[in-house]
């Protein structure tokens, strides 16, 4: 997925003024070559999931042209806004292949090219659908992350031209990994960036996919047609990949195959946390109450934000977060009796109340975690929470009597 600054009127001229002589807007059937091209993953944080595109090849002129879903503006008005509320607006380009190519060449990420087997009447049905989507008026869409994406728009436009195949065989394939995993996965080069993102997950992304639903991601499509049989015509199946070229080769640090298990780290980050409250409630009280301030407000910090994702934007993946029971606004309150409590003042009735309220919420995400059929799988959080809120309801309640 990339910016791109290329103008449809540009775009709509060059393949209107192709019209008048052999090319890929006005070519046979017969004389088209269809490929899915894959970019790997860049650098950029909005560049880890890959990217990929269909080119178009007159086999006649040579022209070829590349047709990809993966257009935004963070000039276009309001784009920050629209972007937290969930509402992104992306849109479809196209460009000839040399120069599209060219920039992911510059970049060092790699190329792969998949030149896939159609009939002439699929090939002419896919050109004929790209040109359409390409007009202003139907250019743009609703991006979503994981379901109407760069990606599945590509996958689809494929499944369409050839009947529905790609649905019927990849839907009925379990898929390797959830979201979540897949998410992690490829933004594990950005740490801080991927925890906020599994901190951030609710339950969606921990469902089940199948090899559809999986191929959001460009480079797992790329794999799933490998295995992929069509009708050769003469009632036998043939591979739908004819056959497939890496143009170009990765130059950049590649994602790990698995994603990594957060659970050990984040529980070791817990239990230091913890034993150093401990240590300052007892040597250092005012560094106690420093280091109880920054778990606070970040756990307060975070609940608002979880809880306006879930509430106030279209990021369905975002919704019924069960970390919000582990990281919300009470933890606000707390906050003058910590400091309090550095001289040994104790927390009055209310302040025992919330604390009670704090550690009953944990317990319903433990329990929540452990029923049969639970989805969301938030056991670092868990293990990283828990023992930070242990110690600071009991520091806070220490000197009650």
């Amino acid at each position: 997925m990339r910016q791109i600054g290329f103008a449809f009127l540009f775009i709509t001229l060059w393949l209107t003024t192709s019209l008048a002589h052999a090319s890929v807007a006005n070519a046979p059937g017969a004389n088209l070559e269809v490929s899915l091209v894959t970019y790997g993953p860049g650098e950029t944080y909005w560049e880890r999931f890959g990217h990929d595109a269909i080119e178009l090849r007159d086999t006649v002129s040579g022209e070829a042209v590349n047709f990809n879903y993966g257009v935004f503006d963070f000039n276009e008005k309001n784009f920050l806004l629209n972007f937290a509320r969930g509402r992104m607006h992306y849109l479809m380009d196209a460009a000839p292949s040399d120069q599209d190519e060219r920039y992911y060449v510059e970049a060092g990420r790699s190329i792969t090219r998949q030149r896939l087997v159609m009939t002439a009447e699929q090939a002419t049905a896919l050109r004929d659908f790209l040109l359409w989507n390409l007009r202003p008026e139907n250019a743009g869409y609703a991006y979503d992350y994981y379901v109407d994406n760069c990606t599945t728009r590509v996958r689809d436009a494929l499944d369409k031209a050839l009947g529905g195949v790609l649905a019927a065989r990849l839907k009925a394939r379990p898929g390797g990994m959830t979201y979540r995993q897949q998410t992690v996965r490829l933004m594990s080069a950005q740490p801080w960036l991927m925890l906020l993102l599994d901190l951030g997950l609710g339950p969606y992304a921990d469902q089940p996919l199948n090899a559809w639903q999986e191929s959001f991601l460009p480079e797992v499509l790329q794999a799933q047609l490998r295995e992929v049989r069509v009708d050769d015509g003469h009632g036998n199946l043939q591979p739908l990949v004819q056959d497939e070229q890496l143009t170009s080769p990765n130059r950049l640090d590649v994602p790990p195959p698995t994603a990594p298990d957060l659970r050990l780290p984040l529980a070791l980050a817990g239990l230091l946390l913890a034993a150093l409250l401990v240590l300052a409630r007892r040597w250092w009280p005012t560094g106690y109450a420093l280091l109880g301030t920054v778990y606070l407000l970040a756990a307060g910090l975070v609940g608002l934000l979880l809880l306006t994702l879930w509430t106030l934007t279209t990021h369905h993946s975002a919704w019924a977060n069960a970390n919000l029971l582990l990281f919300n606004p009470l933890a606000f309150a707390l906050l003058p009796t910590l400091w309090r409590s550095r001289r040994g003042l104790a927390a009055s009735r209310f302040i025992d109340g919330v604390i009670a309220l704090q550690l009953l919420a944990c317990m319903a995400a433990v329990l929540l975690h452990l029923l049969p059929g639970t989805m969301q799988q938030n056991q670092p959080w868990l293990l990283f929470a828990l023992p930070c809120w242990l110690v600071l309801a009991w520091s806070l309640r220490r000197h009650r009597r």
